[in-house]
């Protein structure tokens, strides 16, 4: 069974069981190939989901997962669906954190931003690409936009989604319909049509 919709990759290549043995006897192969599966759809979620510090936290998020791979038991989607619990909890802590903070303007929200290795229309074009779907996340309700994100980037099963929310399956397929109805009325008052 698929495990969500996107243009992702979901599904390992490879062998997984053996790469996530490998990765239990500190084998750092096994730990490039877990990282490279996993780190963008968490950096993913983490950034549409406003996450402040995105690297800093993708990086939490998988060292938290990589000490504990040897408690983990499951499938391969099972394993995708607690990477995402985990970021999803240390989202919610950085949100803590930050409520507690007292509040700073960034002068230039573009200086981290990666230097691009192809030509500077095609890195404009995908900047506003970006900043479009940004803009249409950032107004959907919370709960929505994490479920729409979470099937989107995640590439999570409903039922995994549920799991990462702790809502029951039925809420989550409400929360994706009317999260799915909300961005097609943005993207239509946008004139972009679906």
């Amino acid at each position: 069974m698929r495990s969500g919709g996107g243009a992702g990759r979901t599904r390992f290549k490879g062998d997984f069981a053996a790469v996530l043995a490998g990765a239990r006897a500190d084998d750092p192969a096994a730990w490039g190939e877990l990282y490279a599966w996993l780190a963008p759809g968490v950096a993913g979620y983490l950034r549409m989901l406003g996450a402040r510090e995105v690297d800093d936290l993708t990086c939490e998020v998988l060292l938290a997962v990589f000490r504990r791979t040897e408690a983990f038991e499951g499938s391969e989607a099972n394993f995708r669906s607690w990477v995402f619990t985990v970021a999803h909890s240390r989202l919610v802590d950085e949100r803590r954190r930050r409520g507690r903070e007292p509040s700073c303007v960034p002068i230039d929200s573009g200086i981290d931003a990666p230097v691009p290795s192809c030509s500077t229309e095609d890195a404009a074009m995908g900047s506003i690409e970006v900043a479009e779907v940004e803009a249409v996340c950032a107004q959907l309700p919370p709960d929505q936009r994490a479920v729409v994100l979470l099937r989107i980037i995640g590439e999570l099963s409903i039922e995994q989604v549920a799991d990462v929310l702790g809502k029951s399956p039925g809420a989550v397929k409400q929360l994706q319909r009317r999260g799915f109805e909300s961005a097609r009325k943005i993207f239509s008052r946008q004139g972009v049509t679906l």
